[in-house]
């Protein structure tokens, strides 16, 4: 066991606690010490007035809520909460039947890391694709609406931690596992962890036109684990490259077992080679799915080794090189796509684990960025002059160096300790070099206190200067892992749905509307219109549906009011079942009558003077 590195890292890291305190006990004094100038020109730089708009959105993870949170930048307001793995009923997502079926019995999600759609490397603003790390699931959002249109579930998968991110043509969006199991989920003993537990990379695609995914391949990875991960632009944009940890193979205390040697590995794997050899036929199959070893394939998987414990690459935005950190050691480590190339070209490897070649780690690393006292250095975030910015977990910091030449420019210190940053358009080929945010883990005494849960915090900070100018401090829902800021003028948002009249189940005039009974079936077509729900117009009472006890019911409702901002809700006492339908939406919800007696409805959607009196009966009759 190498007890001198593990001591040696918690002296750094205790180092790097007593530096933090120094560091903000400056940053505090100064901060109070501010003159009012400063703070009005820190002001007008967020202030967005009455009927100016935020030129950037940020999308930002939401952890463990499983949920998509949308800020406007500069101002750092929270605009929307998109929900995505799990149920909304201020939305009624999770309770109609579209996206019901879409949660599939999931009641949560884990989504860590957004990845919006590119073309050539450049956000295109059309979807955004979130990971669900505790149920192996990948979603889709259109963002000209913002409402989650696709949710598949992908087979083999230990928790795509270090997905989600997306080839620069979105060919694939590319999910790695983070924690090795038996292929199929089989029961296995972890005594047989080395031989028989793999780490898989789901290789997924999406239609557009069908919002609609599909998995073409899974590749097949030694038990290692993976964590956050980039795909190459340009030159390097045949390849992906993903960090790792645990290349010790261990199956407990991963914090003593799991730092047994002084390196973990950056694997680069070709998967325009394994995209041809797939195509050709040469995969294997299991449950249906398409499997591929890479070490089966010549050239097509490399490791280089990486500081001790890295936590995520980044791609330049030129596509010439590669950064990553470990987290055990203060020092960023910038590698370089043509001199990996110029090594495999010659096959000068040093040597090989589990069938991976080993690129000499001399060879293929440009330079070591050592900021003094700087300690914890997690991910890079790209401006548009040359430079990188690398958040510093333990320091609580962000520092900024320029990538040719490894000098450190400016350090701005974070409140506090900081995972994730976000850049402007930062990890595309045209980063806009305006303003990054801090996406912090702790906030401690910067807000009003909300009780033992304090939230997590989000730091603005200019960057369109030489030197980082710390702007504000927002508090944020938990727990935003990663976010990416891209210009409003790439998103375009319908603002009512179009009228379809040939979409399935929808009414668009009064005087359509019906209820049809088919045995123990009620189908309700109906309209939500200000201020009345009209069920069948021709019936005494239009806004009410008798059914019988045991019934299946569907209601589907369209609004018909098609104009902007209008939303109307649709509830039912007692029966645990809302939603909402938007302009020109329809949408259906199903549920079984199973309880008798009379329950209001109601629009649960504040939509006009009338709004209360927007309501309706359902009349459920016993059975005999």
């Amino acid at each position: 066991m190498n007890w001198n590195r593990i001591l040696s890292g918690v002296g750094g890291i205790l180092a790097g606690l007593l530096v933090a305190f120094i560091f903000f006990a400056d940053v505090g004094q100064e901060d109070t010490t501010a003159s009012s100038s400063d703070n009005q020109s820190k002001a007008e730089k967020v202030y967005v007035p009455y009927g100016e708009l935020d030129e950037y959105y940020m999308f930002a993870s939401g952890g463990h809520s499983g949920q998509l949170f949308v800020y406007g930048i500069p101002s750092m307001r929270e605009i929307r909460t998109v929900p995505i793995f799990t149920p909304d009923p201020a939305t009624g997502y999770g309770y109609d039947k579209e996206t019901k079926e879409m949660l599939g019995g999931y009641t949560w999600g884990d989504f860590h890391h957004p990845a919006i759609s590119e073309t050539e490397g450049d956000y295109d603003g059309e979807f955004l694709f979130a990971n669900d790390v505790a149920n192996n699931r990948i979603a889709a959002v259109d963002l000209s609406t913002f409402h989650t249109v696709d949710i598949m579930e992908m087979p083999n998968m230990g928790g795509p931690h270090a997905g989600t991110f997306v080839t620069q043509n979105t060919e694939y969006i590319v999910m790695p596992t983070r924690f090795a199991r038996p292929l199929g989920g089989e029961y296995e003993e972890l005594d047989n962890y080395e031989e028989e537990y793999k780490g898989v990379v789901s290789m997924v695609t999406f239609d557009r036109d069908a919002k609609e995914f599909d998995l073409a391949y899974q590749i097949v990875l030694p038990p290692w684990s993976y964590d956050l991960s980039d795909a190459g632009k340009k030159m390097s944009g045949d390849w992906i490259v993903m960090t790792t940890y645990n290349t010790e193979f261990a199956t407990t205390n991963l914090e003593i077992n799991a730092s047994q040697n002084d390196r973990d590995y950056i694997v680069l794997v070709n998967w325009k080679k394994l995209e041809e050899e797939v195509e050709n036929g040469n995969y294997n199959e299991l449950n249906g799915e398409k499997l591929i070893d890479p070490r089966d394939v010549e050239g097509a998987i490399f490791a280089v080794p990486v500081a001790k414990s890295p936590h995520g690459v980044d791609v330049t935005p030129d596509g010439t090189r590669f950064i990553a950190s470990g987290k055990l050691a203060p020092l960023m480590t910038v590698f370089s796509f043509e001199k990996a190339f110029e090594v495999i070209e010659n096959g000068n490897f040093v040597d090989e684990k589990f069938g991976i070649p080993i690129l000499p780690y001399e060879e293929v690393m440009e330079k070591e960025v050592d900021p003094p006292g700087a300690l914890g250095p997690l991910h890079t975030q790209f401006d548009d002059k040359g430079n990188a910015y690398n958040t510093m977990f333990i320091s609580s910091e962000i520092v900024k160096w320029n990538i040719e030449t490894g000098e450190v420019i400016d350090r701005i210190p974070t409140y506090y300790s900081p995972g994730h940053s976000a850049a402007a358009e930062g990890d595309t080929v045209n980063p806009d070099g305006k303003w990054i945010v801090a996406l912090n883990k702790l906030s401690k005494d910067n807000f009003l206190s909300v009780g033992p849960s304090h939230p997590e915090s989000a730091d603005l900070i200019d960057i369109s200067g030489e030197k980082m100018e710390h702007i504000m401090a927002v508090p944020t829902d938990p727990e935003p892992h990663y976010a990416q800021i891209i210009h409003r003028d790439k998103i375009n948002t319908i603002e009512i749905y179009e009228k379809d009249e040939s979409k399935e189940n929808a009414v668009w005039n009064q005087e359509d509307t019906r209820i049809v009974r088919d045995g123990d079936e009620v189908h309700v077509y109906g309209v939500a219109m200000r201020s009345k729900f009209i069920f069948d117009a021709e019936a005494e009472r239009p806004d009410a549906v008798m059914v019988k006890e045991g019934d299946r019911v569907f209601f589907h409702i369209t609004n018909i009011d098609l104009d902007e901002d209008i939303t109307h809700g649709f509830g039912i006492l007692e029966y645990d079942l809302n939603f909402e339908i938007q302009p020109g939406q329809t949408s259906t919800l199903e549920f079984v009558a199973d309880k008798a007696g009379t329950f209001p409805i109601y629009c649960t959607n504040f939509c006009s003077a009338l709004h209360q009196e927007m309501s309706g009966y359902l009349l459920v009759e016993p059975a005999e």
